[in-house]
């Protein structure tokens, strides 16, 4: 059954795993600061549909891939350091002091939602969520809707946080080479955030 109890503990759950570091949130950083907070809508609106897809998806049995083929997470690890030092790459390789910087671009919505499917946190929180806090006494639909619907509603005020952080610096930072050197500090970031999910 659904209670306050089983809403405030998963509203925490995700809460924690959706605001605290990790390759979507340094991601958006990176995105806030060279794009903006506006132009990095698309991508903040893609990080929860793809989630919820994945909890859907995770609550429909897909989970027990992961039991019977253990060897996808590592893939999946693979996949994600890849992706992510490729967008570190793309940052550093985007650098130029001149003030106007056209190359680059923010990820679209639906980028955003398919990392999902190969960022092993966002796993974590979905096998997570569906294997304790799946209310089984509700209908097989009403029960995945509470998880997903929630996941939604918690995950996209949780990541914006980040986003804003990223704007911020690019509003208060206003020297050219200051904000390069930024730049350059959170590519660095996004690479030891990859190294960090290769090895965990």
């Amino acid at each position: 059954m659904i209670d306050f109890q089983l809403f405030s503990a998963l509203v925490t759950y995700y809460f924690i795993m959706f605001a605290t570091p990790g390759p979507n949130n340094a991601m958006l950083t990176a995105s806030g600061l060279k794009f903006g907070f506006f132009k990095t809508l698309p991508h903040l609106i893609g990080i929860p549909l793809g989630h919820i897809f994945q909890i859907g998806l995770v609550c429909y049995g897909i989970g027990n891939l992961f039991i019977i083929f253990p060897q996808l997470q590592f893939y999946m690890k693979i996949l994600c350091f890849v992706y992510l030092i490729y967008l570190g790459w793309k940052i550093i390789g985007s650098f130029s002091l001149v003030e106007k910087d056209t190359k680059g671009r923010p990820l679209k919505f639906y980028e955003a939602s398919l990392f999902q499917f190969i960022n092993p946190k966002a796993w974590t929180v979905a096998i997570t969520v569906a294997s304790g806090f799946f209310p089984t006494e509700e209908s097989f639909v009403v029960a995945t809707m509470f998880l997903t619907i929630t996941a939604a509603v918690v995950c996209f005020p949780s990541i914006c946080i980040w986003a804003i952080f990223g704007n911020s610096l690019r509003i208060f930072i206003k020297n050219t080479i200051a904000k390069k050197i930024t730049e350059y500090i959170l590519a660095i970031l996004l690479v030891l955030t990859a190294l960090t999910v290769l090895l965990k």
